[in-house]
């Protein structure tokens, strides 16, 4: 846990670690566990997501690495020095990062991405051109809009079958595929269930009376938005955690804020605040910067500003969230 046990005790909170939750059983109001029976008066689904592994021959291989927990990190860590060669597949948030990361500690990595521009499909040409040009900048050698077809043990190491016939050798082996939320319990117990996610309102209440849902596994109303939201930053599930909260306690708490995170790629950090939905244009602003590169690019639909990413414009980016909480028209 994030909390050591002082803090548990202090607010009155029994933690029960390493309890398999098998069940939750609607009628009777009880978690089954591997322990027995849990009842309870509220419940609060909070189970996250977890790394995907791509369907590939090779690809659930324990010993090919995904990011998701400290362990993971620890892992990847004791691995990869000076000189060691690594392969990182995916080329969203966590792999453009982790790949910078890796070689800013002097591993020689290569990075596989279906895309043929890093995040392109979700930021735009202009954004993915600038992230291609960081990631070759610190050394990331890229192999773009291609598929991993087949990954093997060999000599200690693995084996990446690519596209068009190539073969990479590497001692390690990064997934940053993305996560699927881990919604088994919530299916099973009949909740709502919509475009992947657990169906709440904007308070955090299911389907079910007396059970929430919050973080990466839910679909939840944003009164901003006006619509559901599938969103899986941690920002948003802490905000999702103090509504639940609030209202479990008696209060009256709702999510209405614009969803939004960074990204660290080395010296370089992206912010951005947007709603789920994708957009239909973005405009692509260059402007000064303290190292020399800025830019700002506003997102549309329908006319709409829905969506702002700023680097080293700090100031469009927090103007930005009123522009797409209030669906002010794109600047």
């Amino acid at each position: 846990p994030i909390q050591n046990a002082a803090w548990f005790e202090e607010h009155n909170i029994e933690p029960r670690l390493a309890t398999a939750v098998n069940a939750l059983d609607r009628e009777r109001r009880v978690l089954e566990t591997e322990d027995g029976d849990v009842p309870y008066d509220a419940c609060v689904l909070a189970t996250g997501s977890e790394p995907i592994r791509i369907p590939v021959p090779g690809g659930e291989d324990p010993e090919i690495l995904v990011m998701r927990t400290i362990e993971n990190s620890e892992r990847l860590k004791s691995r990869v020095g000076k000189g060691s060669t690594v392969v990182v597949v995916g080329s969203g948030f966590i792999g453009c990062e982790a790949a910078i990361s890796l070689s800013m500690r002097g591993a020689r990595v290569t990075l596989v991405s279906q895309e043929e521009g890093p995040q392109e499909q979700r930021l735009g040409e202009d954004v993915a051109r600038r992230i291609e040009g960081w990631l070759e900048g610190y050394g990331v050698d890229l192999r773009l809009g291609t598929n991993v077809e087949g990954i093997e043990r060999r000599d200690g190491g693995f084996e990446v079958a690519v596209g068009g016939g190539e073969t990479i050798s590497a001692g390690t082996v990064l997934f940053g595929t993305g996560v699927s939320p881990r919604t088994r319990l919530a299916e099973e117990a009949g909740l709502e269930i919509e475009e992947g996610g657990v169906v709440t309102d904007s308070s955090m209440r299911t389907s079910a009376p007396g059970i929430f849902a919050v973080g990466d596994i839910v679909y939840a109303m944003n009164e901003s938005a006006g619509r559901r939201q599938k969103v899986e930053h941690w920002g948003d599930a802490l905000t999702h955690g103090r509504i639940a909260g609030t209202v479990l306690a008696g209060g009256e708490a709702y999510w209405d804020s614009a969803p939004g995170f960074w990204s660290v790629m080395g010296e370089k950090t992206l912010k951005y605040w947007a709603w789920s939905g994708g957009w239909d244009e973005a405009k692509f602003v260059d402007k000064d910067g303290p190292d020399g590169e800025a830019f700002t690019v506003w997102y549309g639909k329908e006319g709409v500003c829905v969506g702002v990413l700023a680097h080293n414009v700090d100031e469009d980016y927090n103007n930005g969230r009123e522009l797409v909480e209030q669906k002010f028209p794109l600047p």
